[in-house]
């Protein structure tokens, strides 16, 4: 039995004995190191529930998820009190989002009467409890704020979503997700700290980095912009801390937060003074009109709220524009007397109250990370034709404004969840539309011919949703389906990612994801697995984008081949030359490149080493050869398999290549042993300087390498050879490179 499987008498012993504790993990300030507070995490008894993955499955499974929630929190605050946790220190809890779902303004004031006199509270929210329950969230916050705590976003970077809503939860602490200070920077990274930045200008709120596990880490954190730390390398997470260490105040903003008001409408929410047009409905539809366009600029990361007032103005015209909204967008919500709580899939909805003042107004709020607008109009009750009916009315660009209607209208989005319906892909100015079922109802003569002919064909063919989270496959055809194995019905709605197994090469993966992240055309063969018996096929996949009219990324098609004939064959014509070659190593000679790293290879390093043997005879400068093997990799390629130890070199050949010279030479020479030429060096320093880069290179191989969910580290053996007193060709400094590594790595042999 997994633990995730335990029994639900084993959470109720858990619940009924209390049998939960907290550990603290300290919160560093990254410019003086003090620790200014301590994150409580939770942990359940000793056996299969001790983790916390495990403890809250169980309760979740067992529907008392509110119950291990509550009593986690109060395990935190008593160990909090024992460990002498009290100011300065603060102390970071968190809040399951699930538990707003039941009764989350009682559940938080809880939390609230059994916190000890004093004791500095910040609640943590996942960017999980977002869309989901946004009304009962932000009121959440509002009553979190009145007792005086802070609030904090966790794991923001992870989704869009979090960089949606930031501006209108007002997080006094935004924590970075440990990918952003670990993981190579890229345009994604960018965007992220773009926003998070602009807010914490605008706010002072303090940004906090998660995962920092060595100097690089915090090296990265710092210059994200954090000036808080979390992670490894300033302490584990401990039942007791060790009041040795300096401590400071975490200062935060929330003081100076205006409370809003959910209750409040989005017209009241315009500053007095505030200066009032009139106008009819006919202009106000065009205001609108040109909002949502700027909102679908913005993409992913931007809020759309909007009333209706009543059911009926959510006309056929305005449900297309919204489903363009909600396919470009990262929320949208409509407000009206009698609107269902999905007025259309992905919409978020409410049915007004008949007391509701926003029943008597237009307002349409457009919020992102850099953008805020918003258009809030009063109805004056005239009469006769309705576009010519009249509204008091303000458009605003003033951003605190902009937010106080957006948390008064998201705040009355309906309660529950909603689970989105597909969506039936619509493109105004395309004359052929892919629709996910196969009913020609309503279809052109074209959409027909383009349904039969995709059905029809023997490639693959699929189509994923890049506007949604996971980006879903949206459309199979019949051949897509004999392909994977699997229905239709069983494969649209997932990423495409199930057609990979451990063996499918991760470089290639690698490959096709930043393709992807970069929205361009991609082409390889790689290894799939086929239905529930995961029978391997060779795929050649070609994946192509497809963009809208505003030039946004909205799908992706791919068109799959099975070429597992052609590359079968292919492979034992290679064993077939490699059995009667083997002695030549001609294979190797075919290429210059390594394929698995992509560095020259020993035949182009030898004729690159040459040649500058020769520059440095002609300028009178010397030239290192440095010869590297892997201690450790075998045990890593054992344990792990050889897609992990392939993964392993690749990560190893970038990190040599970080540390080199652009003009130095670098090469894998074959299995898991690497050369490298430092060129153009000064003679009389030539030694030390390389001694000092083969120093670098070991320090840098130490650092640890995460392949998959395991953690691996590997050191290196060096040995350095110099021109010209070790040689002056490349034959003799590889030899004395070779030995010399040989002797570092086996001391008693020399």
């Amino acid at each position: 039995m997994t633990t995730t499987e335990a029994p639900a008498s084993t959470i109720d012993q858990v619940l009924r004995t209390g049998g939960v504790h907290s550990v603290y993990q300290p919160i560093v300030e990254l410019d003086s190191g003090r620790v200014v507070a301590y994150e409580a995490l939770a942990r359940g008894p000793q056996g299969p529930l001790h983790t916390p993955d495990a403890l809250f499955s169980a309760a979740r499974s067992a529907g008392r998820l509110g119950e291990l929630d509550a009593l986690c929190r109060a395990a935190a605050l008593r160990g909090a009190v024992a460990a002498e946790l009290g100011p300065p220190l603060t102390v970071f809890v968190n809040v399951e989002p699930e538990v707003l779902e039941s009764a989350p303004l009682e559940e938080l004031l809880a939390i609230a009467t059994t916190a000890p006199a004093g004791l500095r509270v910040v609640v943590e929210i996942t960017e999980r409890a977002l869309a989901t329950r946004p009304a009962d969230l932000l009121r959440a916050v509002e009553r979190v704020r009145e007792v005086g705590w802070g609030i904090a976003l966790d794991d923001v970077g992870a989704d869009s979503m979090s960089l949606a809503f930031m501006p209108l939860l007002r997080p006094d602490v935004i924590k970075l997700d440990l990918r952003l200070v670990q993981e190579r920077p890229g345009p994604a990274v960018a965007e992220i700290m773009n926003a998070v930045n602009g807010y914490a200008e605008r706010t002072g709120a303090v940004i906090l980095a998660e995962g920092i596990e060595d100097e690089a880490h915090l090296a990265m954190a710092s210059a994200l912009g954090a000036s808080l730390g979390q992670g490894w390398h300033f302490g584990r997470p401990a039942a007791t801390v060790d009041h040795g260490r300096p401590v400071g105040r975490l200062v935060l903003p929330s003081t100076g937060v205006p409370a809003v008001d959910p209750d409040e409408s989005p017209f009241r929410c315009l500053p007095a003074g505030t200066q009032l047009r009139t106008a009819p409905k006919a202009l106000l539809i065009e205001l609108s009109k040109h909002l949502e366009r700027q909102a679908m600029r913005l993409g992913e990361t931007c809020v759309v709220a909007a009333t209706f007032q009543e059911a009926r103005h959510f006309t056929p015209a305005t449900a297309l524009r919204y489903r363009d909204l909600v396919a470009r967008t990262g929320f949208v919500c409509a407000l009206g007397e009698d609107l269902p709580v999905e007025p259309l899939p992905g919409v978020r909805g409410a049915a007004l109250a008949p007391d509701d003042p926003v029943r008597g107004e237009w307002d349409v709020v457009v919020l992102s990370p850099h953008f805020s607008a918003a258009l809030l109009a009063r109805d004056l009750g005239d009469g006769g034709p309705d576009l010519q009916r009249r509204y008091e009315y303000a458009l605003t660009y003033e951003r605190r404004t902009v937010e106080q209607a957006g948390v008064s209208l998201v705040a009355r989005v309906a309660a529950q969840p909603v689970v989105p319906e597909p969506v039936e892909e619509v493109a105004e100015e395309s004359p052929a539309v892919v629709r996910r079922s196969g009913s020609a109802d309503g279809a052109t003569l074209q959409e027909m011919v383009l349904q039969r002919a995709l059905a029809a064909t023997t490639s693959g063919v699929a189509i994923a949703d890049m506007t949604a989270p996971d980006q879903p496959l949206v459309y199979v055809n019949a051949a897509f389906e004999q392909l994977a194995g699997l229905p239709a019905g069983r494969a649209l709605g997932r990423n495409c990612r199930f057609l990979q197994g451990p063996d499918t090469d991760p470089g290639v993966v690698a490959r096709m994801r930043q393709a992807i992240r970069e929205g361009a055309e991609f082409r390889a063969t790689l290894l799939n697995h086929r239905g529930p018996e995961r029978e391997p096929w060779w795929n050649e996949i070609h994946l192509a984008p497809v963009l809208d009219s505003s030039g946004q990324l909205v799908q992706y098609i791919g068109v799959q081949t099975d070429v597992t004939a052609r590359v079968t064959a292919e492979r034992e014509l290679l064993q077939e030359r490699d059995r009667t070659r083997r002695h030549l190593a001609q294979i190797e000679e075919l290429a210059y490149t390594d394929p698995l790293t992509a560095l020259p290879n020993r035949r182009r390093f030898e004729e690159r080493m040459e040649s500058a043997l020769w520059q440095a005879r002609l300028d009178g400068t010397a030239v290192a050869l440095l010869f590297l093997d892997l201690d450790g990799f075998k045990a890593v390629n054992d344990a792990l398999g050889h897609a992990a130890g392939d993964e392993l070199l690749q990560v190893v050949a970038d990190r040599l290549r970080g540390r080199l010279r652009r003009g130095d030479l670098l090469a894998r020479l074959g299995g898991d042993e690497f050369l490298a030429g430092l060129v153009g060096l000064d003679p009389a320093t030539a030694p030390a300087e390389a001694a000092r880069v083969a120093d670098q290179l070991q320090a840098v191989l130490t650092e640890p390498v995460l392949l998959g969910t395991e953690r691996v580290r590997v050191r290196a053996s060096v040995g350095v050879s110099v021109h010209p007193d070790d040689g002056a060709e490349f034959g003799p400094l590889l030899h004395r490179a070779d030995a010399r590594m040989y002797a570092s790595k086996h001391p008693a042999a020399g």
